[in-house]
Formats: structure tokens, sequence, C-alpha cells
């Protein structure tokens, strides 16, 4: 059976760009409960030579549009990243989702194969989207909620994992989930 280059997309960038929505939705109640300045929280990086939390959120979204975009051979949304505050994260986000539904399966499914010229190089739609974009993808939606959490927000692994949205209307499906808390 041939990968399903949207089932190995679209439904995972939804989950996880999801949970970090409701990620950025705790830290943004523990920054008004503590009296923390968003600013700070948006700012904070884990060494200085990384991208600030922003920055992070900025690019799992960039990262989940951009190689849909190029899969489906269609020109991807402007996100112009100017986002500077957690309210205009969480439209980012929406967005990013909201543009993520658009695409069907016929779209991105058998691209597995079709080359793409990705800055200079040339790769085969599979090897960019399972070797390149997902490792770069979970990385920034990873460091965020790093971020987070050694700033204080109380988070949990399940707050980064989301649930996998085929797995909502499942009541057995999502109950067997559950160990992943």
């Amino acid at each position: 059976m041939a990968l399903s280059m949207y089932s190995a997309s679209v439904p995972v960038f939804l989950q996880f760009l999801t949970a970090l929505s409701a990620v950025i939705s705790k830290a943004e109640a523990h920054a008004r409960a503590k009296k923390i300045d968003e600013s700070f929280l948006l700012q904070m990086r884990l060494y200085p030579d990384m991208y600030p939390f922003v920055l992070q959120v900025q690019q799992s979204c960039s990262h989940a549009t951009r190689i849909c975009s190029m899969l489906a051979g269609i020109r991807p949304p402007d996100l112009p990243k100017t986002e500077s505050s957690f309210a205009d994260l969480q439209r980012l986000i929406g967005k990013t989702v909201d543009y993520l539904k658009t695409l069907a399966p016929e779209q991105l499914d058998g691209t597995d194969e079709k080359v793409i010229d990705f800055n200079g190089r040339r790769l085969s739609g599979r090897i960019l989207l399972l070797h390149r974009v997902l490792p770069h993808f979970y990385f920034h939606c990873t460091t965020a909620y790093d971020i987070l959490r050694h700033c204080g927000v109380p988070l949990v692994k399940h707050d980064f994992l989301g649930t996998p949205l085929e797995l909502m209307s499942d009541p057995e499906g999502l109950q067997n989930w559950s160990f992943a808390r």
C-alpha cells in the first residue's frame, strides 16, 4: 500500500497545531494569573541563539502550510510573521488550520514521488515531508512547549500531543488514547 501523503501530513499538522493553540491558551491564563507580561513569554527562548517562543509558533505554521502547498502545487497563504501577542498567535494558528482544512486528500496523495525544488535541492515529496519538514515541524512545536514549560506554565505531555482528530468522534479510540497522559 502506498503512503497517503495526505494522512501523513494534514491530520498530523491539525492535531499538533490544535494542541499548540490549547497550550497558548494555558500560557495566556498562566500569565494573567501570575501577572506576567505576555511579551516576556513571547520573547522567551531556551538559549540565546535559539528562536523565541513567538517565532517557534510562526515556524510551526509556516512548515505546515508550505509543504502542503508545495505538494499540492498551489501557492501557500501569506503568513507575514508579524504576531506580537497570544491573540495574534491564536489567529495565525486559526488561519493555518483553516487553510489545511481546505486541502483534499486528492491534492496530496500520489505526490510521494513528485520532485520538488526546495531551496535549490530537488527532493521527492516523501523525502521532503517525512525526513525534512515533519522533523522541523515537531522541533518547533516541541520547543514552543518546552519554553512555556520552562517558564512555569502548568503543562503535561498530553497538552503537547493533543488528540488525533479521527479519534474525536470515536469514544473507544479516544478512551484508548488516554494512555498518553
